[in-house]
C-alpha cells in the first residue's frame, strides 16, 4: 500500500511518492490519530464518540463518526474502486481499526530504531540515534495537545525521546566526540532542567571538551535546578575536580591494562545489552571469592542481576544468568536465608520455563542452584516440624535433594568437569538428610578434589578439600584433617582465595581443643572469633560465640551457667539454646514448654551438635519425647564427634552423648513407672 503515517508532530499521511495526502478536516486527522494510537486494535464506535466529544456528544455523533471514517478512507486510498472494502481503515466488529505495518508509522519506526541503537556499540549507535530522533517533526499529535485519549502515549513516547537524546550524547562521549554533544545537551537541559542525567552528560561533555570552567558553572546550575541533586552530580564533580596531573600507571601493570580494557569494553558494548548481563554475572562470580567485601557485594548485587534477567522476558537468558553463579559454597547455613530462598525459587521458575526439552547442561546448572541455595532450611515453605514430634516428610527438602541428584547424574552423562563440580557442591549441601553423614561427605569431597585437580579447577579443589577437612574431623581422623588443612592454606595463597583460611583457622582451634583441652584452646578461640568476625559470612559467624561457650559445657556432664551467655548473641541458635538455659536456671516448667515447641535442628553441619544440646536439656527436665527423638537422630552418628563435622567446634564423641541419653531415658522411664505404681 505504501501509505506512511505521522504521529510525531501534526497528524499526517503521505502517499508512496512522499506527497502529503489531503487530511484537511481536523476531525479526519483526529480520527486517524486515535486509530493510530490504538496500534492496530479495534476502537469501538462508542469509544470514538466519547473521545472526539469529551464533554457531551451531539445526537448525530455516531453518524458523524461514520462520515469522518468514510472521508478518511477516501483520502488515504484515493484509487480504491467503489464498494471495495478499505485495506487500511477496516471495519471490525463494533468499530474500526487501522492496519499498518510498523515501518509505516513514524512513532513505531522511532521505537524500532531506538531499540536497535540501544543494542549497538557506541560508534554504530550514534547514527542510529540520529535516525531515530529524525522521526520527530514536533510533539506527539501536535495538533491535538489536549486530547485526553493520547495523554498516556504522549507521556510514554516523550520519555523515550528524552532518553534517546541522552543516550545519543552518551554514545558521542564514548567515542570521544564530546564537542559534538555539547550544543544539543545545552538545549536539552534548558528545555528539561529536571533531567539530572542530562546535566551529568553536559558537565562531562564540557570537561572532556577542555571547557573545565564551563563544566563547573554547569554543575552549579544543575544543583540550583535540581535542589542539590543526587549522588550522581556529586560523583561528577569529584571526577571533574580530580587532579589531571596525577601520575599515570605504567603501561604494563595489571591495573593499567584493566582500566584501559574496561574503558574499551564500556565504549564498545551497548548499554542494557545481554552481553552486559552475562559480563556482570561473571564479574559477580569472580568478586565473590576475592574476600569479605567482595563476597558481601556479590551477594547484594546478585538478586538484582537475577531480577534484571527475569525482566527481559527471555527464559533461556534468565536461566543462563541464574545458573552462572557457581561460586563454591562451603557453609551449610545460608548467610541470607530469605535471599537464598528467593534464588532457589527463581532457579526453579527458570527450569520450569525451559521445560524438560531445555539444554541439559543449563537444566543441570539450575538444579545445582536449587540444591546449593536450599541449604539448611532456606527453601522451607512451611513451619519447621517440632523436635518433639516423629520425623516428618518435608517436601521442600525432597525437592532440593532430587534436584541435587538429577544435576549430578546429568553432569556425569555430559562429561562436563566444571558442571559436575557445581553439581557435587549441591550434592554436598543436600548430604544432611540425617545425622551421621560424615563418611558420605568425605567421599564427595574426595571426588571433587580429584576432579578439580585433574581439570585445573582451583575453586572447586579448595571446596573439595574443605569438605574433606570437615568430614575427617567429624570422623575423628584428625591426622588426615591436618594434612588437608595445610593443602588448603597453600591453595588459598597460590590462588588468592582468602576466605578459605577462615575454615582452617577455626579447625586449628578445634584441633587444639582435642589435643590440649579446653583451657589451652580457649585463647585460640577468642582470637579466631575476633579475626573472622568480618569475614563476610554471617551465616557462619553470627552466634558462633555461643557455640564456643558451649564447648566446655557439652564436653562435660553438667548444665551451663546462664550468666556466661547473658551478653552473647545466640543468633540462629537461639531456639535450641533457650531450653538448655531455662533448665540450667531451674525453670523446669518453662524449659519443658520450650522443648515441646522447639523445631528440629536444621539439616546442616551442626545438626548433631544441636541434637546433643536438646538431649542435654531434655534429660535435665525429663522431657522424654525430645530425649528419645534426639537419641534416635544421633544413633547413625555413633562413630562421629558431635559438631566436629562443622570444622568449628567439637562436643566430643557422639557415643558419650548417646550413653548419657540412654541412661536418662531409663532413669526417667523408671521414675514414671514408679509414679504410676504409687498411684
Amino acid at each position: 500500500m505504501g501509505v506512511q503515517f505521522g504521529l510525531l508532530g501534526p497528524v499526517a499521511a503521505w502517499d508512496t511518492e512522499g506527497a502529503p495526502l489531503p487530511l484537511s478536516a481536523p476531525r479526519h486527522r483526529e480520527v486517524l490519530g486515535r486509530l493510530l494510537i490504538a496500534r492496530g486494535r479495534v476502537v469501538p464506535v462508542g469509544r470514538l464518540v466519547a473521545d472526539l466529544w469529551e464533554d457531551e456528544a451531539p445526537a448525530g455523533a455516531v453518524g458523524a463518526v461514520r462520515t469522518f471514517v468514510s472521508a478518511l478512507r477516501r483520502a488515504l486510498e484515493p484509487g480504491r474502486p467503489p464498494r471495495q472494502p478499505s485495506r487500511l481503515v477496516v471495519t471490525d466488529g463494533p468499530g474500526y481499526a487501522l492496519r499498518a505495518d510498523r515501518e509505516a508509522v513514524d512513532a513505531w519506526r522511532f521505537e524500532d530504531i531506538a531499540a536497535h541503537a540501544d543494542q549497538a556499540p557506541p560508534r554504530a549507535a550514534v547514527p542510529l540515534w540520529d535516525q531515530a530522533l529524525a522521526c520527530w517533526r514536533g510533539p506527539l499529535l501536535a495538533d491535538f495537545p489536549a486530547a485526553a485519549w493520547a495523554a498516556a502515549e504522549r507521556a510514554r513516547l516523550e520519555a523515550l525521546r528524552l532518553d534517546a537524546v541522552e543516550r545519543r550524547a552518551d554514545a558521542l562521549l564514548a567515542t570521544g566526540a564530546a564537542r559534538d554533544a555539547v550544543a544539543d545537551l545545552r538545549a536539552h537541559v534548558a528545555e528539561h532542567p529536571g533531567r539530572e542525567d542530562g546535566w551529568v552528560l553536559l558537565t562531562t561533555a564540557l570537561d572532556r571538551a577542555g571547557r573545565h570552567d564551563e563544566a563547573l558553572r554547569a554543575l552549579d546550575q544543575a544543583r540550583d535546578a535540581l535542589n542539590g541533586g543526587s549522588g550522581a552530580l556529586a560523583r561528577t564533580q569529584a571526577r571533574i575536580l580530580s587532579p589531571a596531573d596525577s601520575p599515570a600507571e605504567p603501561a604494563g601493570t595489571a591495573d593499567s591494562v584493566w582500566d584501559r580494557a574496561a574503558a574499551s569494553w564500556n565504549r564498545s558494548v551497548p548499554a542494557r545489552s545481554r552481553a552486559r548481563l552475562h559480563a556482570t554475572a561473571g564479574l559477580l562470580r569472580d568478586l565473590a571469592v576475592t574476600g569479605p567485601d567482595g563476597l558481601e557485594e556479590a551477594h547484594r548485587h546478585r538478586r538484582d542481576l537475577v531480577s534484571a534477567a527475569e525482566r527481559t522476558g527471555d527464559p533461556e537468558l534468565a536461566a543462563r544468568i541464574i545458573g552462572s553463579y557457581d561460586v563454591p559454597a562451603v557453609w551449610t547455613r545460608a548467610d541470607d536465608p530469605e535471599g537464598a530462598g528467593e534464588l532457589s525459587r527463581a532457579a526453579a521458575r527458570a527450569g520450569a520455563r525451559l521445560g524438560p526439552e531445555g539444554p541439559p547442561a543449563l537444566r543441570a546448572r539450575l538444579l545445582s542452584v536449587v540444591a546449593v541455595e536450599s541449604r539448611g532450611d532456606a527453601a522451607a515453605d512451611a513451619p519447621l516440624p517440632r523436635a518433639s514430634a516423629a520425623p516428618a516428610t518435608e517436601t521442600w527438602r525432597l525437592r532440593a535433594e532430587r534436584a541435587a541428584d538429577e544435576a549430578v547424574r546429568t553432569a556425569r552423562r555430559l562429561g562436563d568437569p566444571a558442571l559436575l563440580a557445581f553439581a557435587l557442591n549441591g550434592a554436598f549441601m543436600q548430604a544432611f538428610a540425617a545425622c551421621g553423614s560424615a563418611a558420605r561427605r568425605e567421599v564427595l569431597g574426595a571426588e571433587l578434589t580429584r576432579l578439580a585437580d585433574d581439570h585445573q579447577l582451583p575453586g572447586p579443589e579448595v571446596l573439595g578439600r574443605i569438605i574433606r577437612l570437615q568430614a575427617l574431623a567429624g570422623l575423628g581422623d584428625f591426622t588426615a584433617a591436618d594434612t588437608e588443612t595445610e593443602e588448603i592454606d597453600q591453595l588459598a595463597d597460590r590462588n588468592e582465595r582468602p576466605l578459605a583460611v577462615v575454615f582452617t583457622a577455626w579447625y586449628r582451634a578445634l584441633r587444639l581443643c582435642e589435643t590440649d583441652g579446653w583451657p589451652a584452646a580457649r585463647p585460640r578461640y577468642t582470637r579466631v572469633l575476633a579475626e573472622t568476625a568480618d569475614c563476610g559470612m554471617p551465616g557462619l559467624t553470627r552466634g558462633a560465640a555461643v557455640l564456643v561457650e558451649l564447648i566446655p559445657v557439652m564436653r562435660g556432664d553438667g548444665l551451663p551457667d546462664p550468666a556466661d551467655f547473658a551478653d552473647l548473641d545466640p543468633g540462629p541458635y537461639r531456639p535450641w539454646l533457650v531450653p538448655l538455659l531455662l533448665a540450667a536456671s531451674g525453670d523446669t516448667e518453662r524449659a519443658r514448654q520450650a522443648l515441646s515447641t522447639v523445631p528440629r535442628p536444621p539439616h546442616d553441619l551442626l545438626q548433631e551438635a544441636l541434637w546433643c544440646v536438646l538431649a542435654r536439656a531434655a534429660a535435665s527436665v525429663g522431657h522424654l519425647p525430645v530425649l528419645r527423638r534426639a537419641r534416635d537422630e544421633l544413633a547413625p552418628a555413633a562413630a562421629e564427634y558431635a559438631g566436629a563435622g562443622s570444622g568449628l567446634v567439637s562436643f566430643g564423641p557422639v557415643t558419650r552423648h548417646l550413653a548419657t541419653a540412654d541412661a536418662a531415658i531409663e532413669a526417667h522411664s523408671s521414675a514414671a513407672g514408679r509414679s504410676a505404681d504409687d498411684g
